[in-house]
């Protein structure tokens, strides 16, 4: 994506701010940068360093601020399960630009102040509840604030309040529609679109949705390190993702050499904040992974992505073959009967490696048949045959959270 002299003079302005507060982190990072050095994005690409997660977490718990402490309204973080959480403080101006980008996302997705917006993410250190709230409020719709869990109640405030939205998880919108349709209330609810986020989800997942509710799915995107859910949706018949570059620069970049990649090539998503107060980013290596899409969506000027197609540590190894989520849907969409759901369990044993793949077929379907398929599949596809066992739908767990569809026991 090609930088405009406006994203270049607010990256400049955002380097001068950070090194004139004085913060260690930033300070460390650019000593040897001079912003008036940045004169295009050459210059940008060859001089200013990515940071990572790891570094991130360095810095806890607020050693990302770039602001006096009585300035910070807010802190957000993200969950510290692989080590100490990042802690990301905002101003209020950050808290009023967030909700700006959701309520943007909430209008590209054509949801108006009419509408009642069921919210199941979770509230607190997490950011999603909170954003889909704040957007909610700002775009002047009903917000009813649930959060996660608690499906009984869920549904029964889906009926009762009539809401017209679902914010979820992809794995959590899937327990509902599951729930709606073994309990026979598809017509006393009003749903008549889904905003879904905060992991990736296969077509099969997204058809089974979609069948089951009768709704529009849309995607948004955003991390907690970059305000949170938010920052982009796709826009109404389309699969790609509009980034909101009036506060957000993206990169998409080879995960290896750390080069942009050409335009539709699929590489790791950078993100550099461009007004962001409270903890201001630069060039931070998301992991996730998508392709630029060319052009623009019909009325607007936003830059595009592919819908997320995994992340780079989600890879897997397994006998010299690259494993993806992406790989075993791409397997499944293939073979008739199969849903959306797997578990693949990677073991080491025998002083070799195996994965076992647990598929759910739909009823009627011969089971033999499918895991032959499955298995016949994934050798032509990928030169490597997985032991596959076929079950029945709603036997492997369902969550109201995120789903880890691979787990790796190799190393426990």
């Amino acid at each position: 994506m090609n930088m405009t002299e406006k994203q270049l003079s607010q990256i400049r302005a955002q380097i001068k701010r950070v090194k004139d507060f004085g913060n260690p982190f930033y300070t460390k990072r650019f000593k040897d940068v001079n912003p008036e050095d940045i004169k295009t994005q050459q210059d940008f690409e060859n001089l200013v360093p990515f940071v990572t997660k790891q570094e991130l977490r360095d810095a806890y718990p607020l050693g990302l601020a770039t602001v006096p402490e009585e300035e910070i309204v807010r802190i957000h973080s993200s969950s510290g399960t692989t080590g100490a959480p990042v802690v990301i403080p905002y101003t209020k101006k950050d808290v009023e630009d967030w909700a700006i980008m959701f309520a943007r996302c909430y209008e590209l997705a054509g949801i108006t102040s009419k509408d009642r917006i069921h919210i199941t993410p979770g509230y607190g250190l997490w950011t999603a509840g909170i954003g889909f709230q704040a957007g909610c409020e700002r775009l002047g719709a009903m917000a009813v604030p649930l959060g996660p869990g608690n499906t009984e109640k869920q549904l029964q405030m889906m009926q009762d309040l009539k809401t017209t939205v679902l914010c979820a998880t992809s794995s959590y919108a899937l327990l509902l529609a599951e729930e709606i349709e073994k309990r026979g209330l598809k017509d006393k609810i009003c749903l008549k679109k889904g905003i879904i986020g905060s992991e990736r989800w296969g077509e099969k997942m997204r058809n089974r949705i979609k069948d089951i509710l009768g709704i529009e799915l849309y995607d948004i995107y955003g991390l907690t390190e970059c305000y949170g859910p938010g920052i982009g949706i796709n826009c109404k018949g389309e699969d790609s993702i509009n980034i909101f570059d009036d506060y957000v620069y993206t990169e998409i970049l080879d995960p290896q050499t750390g080069k942009p990649v050409p335009e539709g090539e699929i590489g790791e998503i950078t993100l550099t904040t461009l007004v962001k107060e409270g903890a201001p980013l630069f060039r931070f290596r998301t992991h996730d992974l998508a392709a630029f899409v060319p052009g623009t969506s019909k009325g607007y000027s936003y830059p595009r992505i592919t819908q997320i197609l995994g992340r780079s540590d989600d890879m897997v190894k397994v006998k010299g073959n690259i494993i993806f989520p992406s790989t075993i849907e791409d397997v499944i969409q293939a073979v008739p009967g199969t849903s959306s759901e797997y578990r693949a369990v990677i073991e080491h044993a025998d002083g070799k490696d195996k994965m076992t793949l647990f598929v759910e077929v739909e009823g009627g379907t011969d089971r033999t048949e499918a895991a032959l398929s499955v298995a016949y599949t994934f050798k032509q596809k990928y030169n490597m045959t997985p032991e596959v066992k076929v079950v029945g739908i709603g036997e492997l767990p369902r969550s109201e959270k995120k789903t880890k569809r691979i787990e790796d026991r190799r190393f426990d």
